[in-house]
């Protein structure tokens, strides 16, 4: 069994684990809270969400019973997906193409994290910085943003576009990378994430 978990559950997956093992129980819910920092309501919907992909078995009828049915320290070999990078290629003087192999883990390029999420890429405002129409941007979470940051921000209009964003005074410049564009400076905004990569695929 190999479930799919993010980190936050990893993280209260091993806590529960360490407890029971120091322990011989399971820790309370305000214990965990107490030690990972969120709330008991936050725990509890982690244990539901490690029970539904089968990695603890919870007795309701009983306190303190929490079984755990995967350990993700179990096997010294890396658990996630990875793929293989055969070498260099280059895009200027050649260089050897073929090296010795490597891996990455596919969490490298797009981290399991519930605040982590793609959207599709439509239109080319943004192809000077390489992001093109069809694309996949990686987004993390945030309602804040620095200058020079691409963002995913919802104007006043309520439709969600991708920009450079730059606070000027009071008011802030939503930069297209695309020479053939103007910049918008919206009356309103929101901004929903940060974009941390882009995906491409050419076939």
């Amino acid at each position: 069994m190999n479930p799919s978990l993010t980190p936050k559950q990893l993280r209260v997956l091993r806590y529960f684990r360490d407890y029971r093992q120091e322990n011989g129980m399971s820790p309370t819910l305000e214990e965990a809270a107490a030690e990972i920092g969120v709330s008991k309501i936050t725990i509890r919907e982690h244990l539901m969400q490690l029970q539904r992909k089968g990695a603890i078995k919870r007795d309701k009828a009983r306190a303190r019973a929490v079984t755990i049915l995967y350990d993700p320290d179990e096997s010294s070999e890396s658990s996630e997906p990875t793929v293989r990078i055969l070498g260099r290629i280059a895009a200027g003087t050649p260089i050897e193409a073929i090296e010795d192999p490597e891996t990455v883990a596919l969490t490298e390029l797009v981290p399991a994290d519930d605040d982590v999420y793609l959207l599709r890429v439509r239109g080319k405002s943004m192809i000077e910085d390489h992001i093109d129409d069809g694309d996949l941007v990686v987004v993390r979470r945030s309602d804040t943003a620095r200058n020079g940051d691409v963002v995913v921000a919802i104007c006043e209009d309520e439709e969600a576009t991708l920009k450079r964003y730059y606070r000027e005074g009071n008011r802030v410049r939503l930069q297209p990378a695309n020479s053939e564009m103007d910049p918008i400076y919206p009356a309103s905004l929101e901004i929903r994430g940060i974009v941390e990569g882009v995906i491409r695929r050419y076939r």
